[in-house]
C-alpha cells in the first residue's frame, strides 16, 4: 500500500510540476518564412499618444508589428526583449510597432507604467479589432516581420526572445536587402 501512495504522489507531482511550466513556457527563438512574400495588409491606427501611424508610410524601413493585450502573459514578457532588439538596433531602419487588441489606452498605459522599462516603440490601439481581423491573426501573441518594400517576410505565433541571436539575424539579413 506503501508504494501505491509513493506512487501516486509521484505523479500527482509530475503532473503538478508539469501544469506550472505549462503555465509559463520559454518564449521561443525562431520565424516561420514567408515564400513567396504577400503584401502586408493596411495597418492605419492611432498611438497612446493619438498620433497616426500608417504602415504604408514605413517604406524603406523593417517594421516588426506586434498583436498583443494586456492579460497574454507571453505577450507582456516579449516587451522587455523587443525594447533590446529596437536599442541594439539603433540608427537602422528599424521600426517596431506594438498593436493592442481591444483594450481602452487607460488600461494600456497602466500596463506600460508597470514596466521596468518604458517602451520607445510605438504602441498602437485597435480598439475595435479591425485591424486585427484585416491580418491573418489566429492567437496573441502573434508578430510579423515586414520588409522594406511592405511585404510580409516573417511570422511568430507565440511569444518570442526578439532579441535571441536567430532573431536578430533574420532581421538584419531584411535590413541588408535593397
Amino acid at each position: 500500500m506503501f508504494n501505491v501512495r509513493l506512487a501516486l504522489s509521484s505523479v500527482l507531482l509530475l503532473l503538478a510540476s508539469g501544469f506550472v511550466s505549462a503555465a509559463d513556457p520559454p518564449l521561443q527563438s525562431s520565424l516561420v518564412f514567408y515564400k513567396p512574400r504577400p503584401n502586408a495588409p493596411d495597418l492605419v491606427l492611432n498611438d497612446l499618444d493619438g498620433r497616426q501611424v500608417n504602415l504604408a508610410r514605413l517604406k524603406g524601413k523593417v517594421v516588426v508589428v506586434n498583436f498583443w493585450a494586456t492579460w497574454c502573459p507571453p505577450c507582456r514578457r516579449e516587451f522587455p526583449s523587443m525594447e533590446r532588439l529596437r536599442d541594439n538596433m539603433s540608427g537602422k531602419p528599424l521600426v517596431i510597432l506594438a498593436v493592442n487588441e481591444g483594450e481602452t489606452a487607460d488600461t494600456v498605459e497602466q500596463f506600460v507604467s508597470t514596466l521596468d522599462m518604458q517602451p520607445a516603440f510605438p504602441i498602437l490601439l485597435d480598439l475595435n479589432g479591425g485591424a486585427m481581423a484585416s491580418w491573418p491573426v489566429r492567437g496573441l501573441p502573434t508578430t510579423y516581420v515586414i520588409d522594406k518594400k511592405g511585404r510580409m517576410a516573417y511570422q511568430a505565433i507565440g511569444g518570442r526572445e526578439f532579441d535571441h541571436p536567430e532573431i536578430v539575424k533574420a532581421i538584419t539579413r531584411l535590413l541588408s536587402e535593397k
